[in-house]
């Protein structure tokens, strides 16, 4: 640096700025420049961005004599620039050591996010660049935003235009001068801001790992880069604080259409019923869940509306304030039906002009339009066991279809072709069901659902006593093994005519010799479906 430059440093405070937002620059600048008498240091675009508003800025290059390199890649790493970030409050009286000395670092970052968003839908052009998202990694600018993080007692640190207007007031109130307090949460903020961009990076490169045998599914370290999209009213009860946040996204994958804004409980019955009802495909389904459980589920060969009705006839009483989902476009015909019934959501594809008329007059009912997904290939799912614990598994995505190739019939009897389309239905469903979980269904619809038991008879005697006479020649599906006779002795008495259950416990040999004396049909998948 030449001597004439370095004294008009003395005595200044400088600010470090290279940002690819410039939203709220110009005011800040202004402020930084004329009221509190800041030298602006500046970098390539945000330099020129600068001298158009006529803000006076110094280019770096000019104090470090390093011009940029790469085409721009190359400009803020320099020792010189990072020295004055890092000098902690003895050495910034030592010029010889420390030339220049900086105080406050604004810097953002490359919009990695948003052009991953933005190419997301552009396949073509991604096929013509596959690495073109690897511009978009900012690493200058990570490293100024941890350096002066990192030496939080003499730096602000500002990495998002949403932070200026409260600087500028921590700024006002001090006479120019922030508190420690401040800068540490300017710290706290920026550590967080990279840590997020580093997880989000992580993430994308980790989805183009298609093999699994390319891909580490449960690796020593886990980031998790979550955005925060909506503050909700409450969480479970009304005393407790919650959001809903985004895994590496910002926005929900449905369209809330219509009602009251949808709360925590909701969000998670609507998840719970939207699983089970993009279980099916072929046939129209409708699902009806209650405090994060089924009560009631349907397919049908004709019509969304006798989906919803054979759904309903399960349990109509639980169905109270109940959420909704269908795999298929809800009509006016189903919407009449819904119309007059208490329920708290309904999520489906789509709805119709007269169902979205019909439904919309209920002021408080949330309507929920949600595009069916698509068979994602391996995922983790968490689970949140303490404060500091959490549980992490993969997700079970094996669909009962897949499933049936490791079906064996246990029994002596075989189950008819009817009995079989029930099993894999009522397999579909039970996987949903809390565990101890029990499912009898028949013709395509559930009869009896029993579900959160601590013993397995327990959830088949509330399975029963549900179904009633429905229960003769329904099918039942259990998501864990049958551990003692009494389950046969109980759907026997109640005239079920098949089961299905995943076998594998030392009482298998009674089970099936029992289930052979009954007369009735038996499959052992092989796969247990617990969901606690």
């Amino acid at each position: 640096m030449n001597p004439e430059l370095q004294s008009s440093l003395n005595g200044k405070k400088i600010a470090f700025i290279s940002v690819f937002d410039k939203q709220g620059l110009e005011p800040l600048a202004n402020a930084l420049v004329e009221k509190y008498g800041y030298v602006l240091l500046s970098t390539g675009g945000t330099k020129k961005y600068l001298d158009e508003r006529n803000i006076p800025a110094i280019e770096s290059s000019e104090i470090t004599g390093f011009d940029e390199l790469l085409g721009g890649r190359v400009k803020s790493l320099h020792p010189e620039i990072f020295a004055g970030i890092l000098a902690e409050s003895a050495d910034r009286e030592n010029k010889a050591a420390v030339p220049f000395a900086v105080d406050t670092v604004i810097v953002n970052l490359y919009p990695f996010e948003a052009e991953r968003d933005r190419l997301a839908k552009l396949a073509e052009e991604v096929e013509q660049d596959p690495f073109h998202m690897l511009h978009f990694i900012d690493i200058g600018g990570s490293a100024l935003l941890r350096a002066s993080a990192k030496n939080y007692p003499v730096v602000n640190v500002l990495g998002n235009p949403a932070q200026y207007d409260a600087f500028l007031a921590e700024m006002e109130k001090g006479n120019g001068e922030t508190s420690l307090g401040f800068r540490k949460r300017l710290a706290v903020q920026a550590f967080s801001q990279t840590a997020y961009y580093d997880s989000l990076i992580h993430q994308h490169l980790l989805g183009q790992l298609t093999s699994k045998k390319d891909m580490e599914m449960l690796p020593d370290a886990l980031t998790l880069p979550l955005s925060k999209i909506t503050d909700l009213r409450y969480g479970e009860n009304p005393h407790q604080q919650a959001a809903l946040y985004g895994l590496a996204k910002r926005q929900v994958d449905f369209e809330y259409l219509h009602g009251k804004e949808l709360s925590y409980n909701n969000i998670l019955d609507m998840q719970a019923a939207w699983n089970i009802a993009t279980e099916f495909t072929e046939n129209p389904a409708c699902v009806i869940v209650k405090h994060n459980n089924p009560c009631g589920v349907a397919i049908s060969t004709q019509t969304v509306q006798d989906a919803f009705q054979r759904a309903l006839d399960t349990d109509p009483l639980s169905a109270f304030g109940g959420v909704v989902a269908f795999n298929r476009s809800v009509n006016a015909e189903a919407a009449k039906m819904m119309k007059d019934i208490f329920l708290e959501v309904i999520i489906a594809p789509d709805f119709e002009p007269g169902a979205f008329e019909l439904l919309s007059t209920k002021k408080n009912l949330r309507l929920v339009k949600r595009e069916l997904p698509e068979l994602k290939g391996e995922a983790l799912e968490y689970k949140q066991v303490a404060d500091d614990l959490f549980l992490v598994q993969g997700v079970d995505e094996k669909k009962a279809a897949e499933q049936g190739q490791a079906f064996k019939v246990a029994t002596d009897k075989k189950p008819t072709d009817t009995q079989l389309e029930d099993m894999v239905f009522a397999w579909k469903v039970v996987k949903h069901v809390k565990s101890n979980a029990i499912v009898l269904a028949k013709e395509g619809k559930t009869v009896g659902i029993g579900g959160g038991q601590t013993s397995r008879i327990g959830a088949l005697e509330n399975a029963l006593k549900l179904a009633c006479d429905q229960s003769k020649d329904a099918v039942m599906a259990s998501d864990g093994f049958l551990p003692h006779e009494d389950n046969i002795y109980a759907a026997a008495q109640a005239r079920v005519g098949a089961i299905i259950q995943p076998g594998g416990s030392v009482k298998d040999p009674d089970v099936i010799k029992l289930a052979n004396q009954y007369n009735i049909a038996m499959i052992t998948t092989g796969i247990r479906e617990f969901k606690h």
